[in-house]
């Protein structure tokens, strides 16, 4: 199997699948702030754990989860870069003014922790469930929000079509790379300002596919009669099950430990 790309769902039958996609969301909030709320050395590695099972239990291969996290390895070397070079404290190293600090390379490899939690946190929900149960499942979060005149069918539906066209820019940006390097197109030689114009490209096809794939996309919606009417019904309902009670009441349990160890 190739590398799952981020945002792609993952057809299976385990237990996180068959959760209520509103019970997920809650969850994946609150495991995307516990990093920023935990403090202590043994909430971190019970939370770590905890997040580690759940990949084990969606049937997501470490391997393919480690792809995942290459998405954002520049983000993660500009906050390591970041915080290295601009938090003081004790100096390791030091170059003329510039200093390398003990501080400053525990804070950095804690904020590279907290990015990659916050990665896998995210792609276990996109993994588990379907762009329809996430459209289902946020318009559903969201009603509240009808009486104050939000449209919040259509923005549910907005966001859920930006989730699922990531994977598929993803490939996008991944075939037109490798049919510019079959023309002899070099994308690594040069400098940084030379490798970013060799991008060019790339990402001018990749814009242009986007453009009309949404203009596609609207066509077709527009041809199956698609409204972001007040009394749209759906063909399943969300029902709150003991597992979706369990699961949320594990998750909770979860946080207050984790906030609790010191």
């Amino acid at each position: 199997m190739n590398a799952i790309p981020f945002g792609m769902y993952v057809p299976g039958d385990s237990i996180l699948h068959r959760l209520d996609p509103r019970v997920k969301m809650g969850a994946t909030l609150l495991l995307m702030v516990l990093p920023f709320a935990v403090h202590g050395l043994a909430g971190h590695i019970v939370l770590s754990t905890f997040l580690l099972a759940l990949v084990l239990i969606a049937g997501v291969s470490l391997s393919d989860l480690g792809r995942t996290l290459r998405t954002v390895f520049w983000i993660a070397f500009l906050m390591f870069f970041l915080y290295l070079f601009t938090t003081p404290g004790e100096p390791l190293v030091a170059v003329g003014r510039i200093a390398v600090t003990r501080q400053g390379v525990l804070s950095a490899g804690i904020q590279i922790y907290r990015l990659c939690l916050l990665v896998i946190s995210a792609s276990l929900l996109t993994f588990t469930t379907s762009p329809v149960q996430l459209a289902h499942g946020l318009e559903a979060m969201l009603f509240p929000l009808e009486r104050i005149r939000l449209p919040v069918r259509e923005l549910a539906m907005v966001l859920t079509i930006a989730l699922r066209f990531v994977p598929t820019l993803q490939e996008e940006i991944d075939k037109i790379a490798k049919a510019q390097r079959a023309r002899g197109v070099d994308l690594s030689a040069g400098g940084p300002l030379r490798r970013a114009r060799n991008l060019v490209p790339i990402f001018v096809p990749v814009f242009v596919s986007a453009f009309r794939r949404a203009d596609e996309l609207a066509m077709a919606m527009d041809a199956r009669g698609f409204r972001g009417a007040a009394h749209r019904t759906h063909m399943r309902k969300l029902y709150l099950g003991l597992q979706d009670l369990l699961a949320a009441l594990v998750v909770l349990g979860l946080a207050l430990v984790t906030i609790w160890l010191k």
